[in-house]
């Protein structure tokens, strides 16, 4: 007799879930029923900025995998259907169809969650107002676009100067607005020590973007005509022909929270090393639903990032289909640009360190991308926490122009098998004048990071 696997999610984790679990066990073994409310499956939230900006031609290069392909693989996905209850003891769902209004039960023997994350949207007064939008789905995406290409506005005003924010702010540049960043932080890029978002801050400055910290917006404002005109805050109006929200996202597990599933501080679900939700053999969650560990400092974080979501899925699928497969945690790496800028981070930040009770030392370099005589040699600033005593890595973070952002990828691996910085730097790095100096700039600083450890005892 087959089993019937309910899937609530269409998107990175959710269908890689599936997939993997069709993969290991046919349909006369395993049902495959998943649901997902939006109109399109396995597509790249990530390249949305990109696609705006005109980087990504058109809005199918985003999508890895359609419906119909899904389908294909017998695999029974019913879009534009919400999930709205979940009723673990009775081991069902309660969907409702968006375009009828119908509402069915689906039973389940085993149940995935992949629900995502939710953008946050302030309670403002005229924050529904048209002009303003966040950019989460590919809808979003084009709603956008649509404004774009209907207002031929000059002006845009972007809320929020974390990754969406910055990478926002260059698309609007692209498309010949002048745009004005609205932050209520001190400095943009609040993943980053300040003293590394100082750079980003400076660096937009210098490409003719208005940087405004430390303003809260209290209200959007609107002309006669109902549409937005300008974003307020305490001691200033800024006009805008277009508003983007990128003020951030939280965990979407409010049906978790009402069927009485395990969260975490944060909001998200949490789950064992196989992604099973604690306490619930049948049950499988990932993606931006869920909190994971943090393997530098030992606690659980929500990390909103397609990498992640699709490990989770394909380790989700393997347990469904009878394998085996766990994920340990993550170095909380991220990379972004904005216009020739790149940005990276990886591990702890000085502030995180502190609230893991970590006795630190800090050093920050200047170095080149390539030899300082090879053509196209751009500067690049990276600094490096190393643990005082042990001289274990904990983290690192880069800015600089071409070349910069994946060097973080050096520091991701050395995070992930806790390496310490003296024996970071007798890695056996490749070397050529057009792509390092002969000490790659992740080196220089480790060595510095040696020298502080050995000073601070």
């Amino acid at each position: 007799m087959s089993e019937r696997l309910v899937v609530i999610g269409g998107d990175a984790a959710g269908m890689s879930a599936a997939s993997q679990a069709r993969r290991l066990k046919g349909p006369d073994e395993l049902e495959i029923v998943a649901f997902e409310r939006g109109h399109f499956t396995s597509f790249s939230a990530c390249g949305i900025p990109y696609w705006v900006g005109g980087d990504v031609a058109g809005r199918d290069e985003l999508i890895a995998r359609s419906p119909e392909e899904h389908r294909a693989r017998d695999i029974d996905l019913r879009m534009r259907t919400e999930v709205t209850e979940l009723d673990v003891e009775g081991r069902r769902v309660r969907a409702r169809d968006l375009e009828s209004g119908e509402e069915s039960w689906t039973a389940y023997d085993k149940l995935v969650i992949a629900t995502g994350a939710r953008p946050i949207r302030p309670p403002l007064p005229g924050i529904d107002a048209p002009g303003v939008h966040g950019v989460q789905t590919l809808d979003d995406g084009q709603a956008l676009l649509d404004t774009l290409e209907a207002t031929r506005g000059e002006r845009a005003v972007v809320v929020g100067a974390g990754y969406i924010g910055v990478e926002m702010a260059e698309a609007l540049c692209k498309r010949g607005y002048t745009v004005t960043v609205v932050n209520r932080g001190a400095q943009p890029m609040s993943t980053l020590d300040p003293d590394m978002g100082r750079m980003v801050n400076d660096a937009m400055t210098g490409l003719g973007m208005e940087m405004v910290n430390d303003a809260e917006v209290t209200k959007i404002l609107t002309g006669e005509d109902g549409r937005v005109r300008a974003v307020a805050t305490e001691n200033a109006e800024y006009p805008a022909d277009v508003v983007v929200l990128g003020v951030g996202v939280r965990p979407e597990t409010e049906l978790a929270r009402a069927a009485g599933l395990p969260l975490g501080q944060h909001g998200g679900l949490l789950t064992d090393l196989a992604m099973r939700v604690r306490g619930h053999e049948n049950i499988w969650a990932g993606g931006d639903c869920v909190e994971v560990l943090d393997l530098v400092s030992g606690r659980e974080r929500h990390i909103a990032l397609g990498t992640h979501a699709n490990k989770h899925g394909q380790i989700i699928g393997s347990g469904v289909g009878g394998d085996y497969g766990t994920f340990p945690g993550v170095v909380g790496t991220a990379v972004s640009k904005v216009c020739d800028l790149e940005i990276a981070r990886t591990g702890l930040r000085e502030k995180d360190a502190q609230a893991a009770g970590l006795q630190y030392e800090t050093v920050t370099i200047e170095s080149t991308s390539r030899a300082g005589y090879y053509p196209g040699a751009a500067v690049m600033t990276v600094k490096m926490l190393a643990e005082r005593r042990t001289g274990r890595l904990l983290g690192v973070q880069i800015v600089g122009r071409e070349g910069a952002g994946k060097r973080v990828d050096i520091a991701a691996v050395a995070l992930t098998t806790r390496m310490t910085v003296e024996q970071m730097t007798a890695l056996d790095l490749g070397y050529a004048p057009p792509f390092s100096p002969v000490w790659d700039p992740v080196l220089v600083a480790a060595r510095k990071a040696v020298a502080a450890v050995r000073k601070g005892g």
